[in-house]
């Protein structure tokens, strides 16, 4: 299984982005994909997840502002980034729950400054 995220880049404060990532290889129908993020000195963290049967999850400090999506038959979800802020500077990665595997993109730079 591969993970290929992209949409990174610079944004001012109050912006959008939107991110994808598609997977490929052997993948089962019910999975998770979700997104996670890391910030230079800090820990990995959970930034929204999707199931194959649409359910979502996010925490609070992204609620209202970021909305996760995903296309089933291209393997692929999205995360609506709007109203950024300087602190959701950071690598963003996306992640796939798939059979008992966890498998991680590359990671994509967001970088929200003025």
């Amino acid at each position: 299984v591969q993970l290929q995220a992209s949409g990174g880049g610079l944004v001012q404060p109050g912006g959008s982005l939107r991110l994808s990532c598609a997977a490929s290889g052997s993948i089962f129908s019910f999975n998770v994909m979700g997104w996670f993020r890391q910030a230079p000195g800090k820990q990995r963290e959970m930034v929204a997840t999707i199931t194959s049967g649409g359910n979502t999850a996010y925490p609070d400090f992204v609620q209202g502002r970021f909305t996760i999506s995903r296309d089933n038959a291209k393997n692929t979800v999205y995360l609506q980034m709007n109203s950024l802020r300087p602190d959701d500077t950071a690598v963003y990665y996306c992640n796939l729950k798939n059979l008992g595997a966890t498998y991680w993109g590359q990671g994509t730079q967001v970088t929200v400054s003025s």
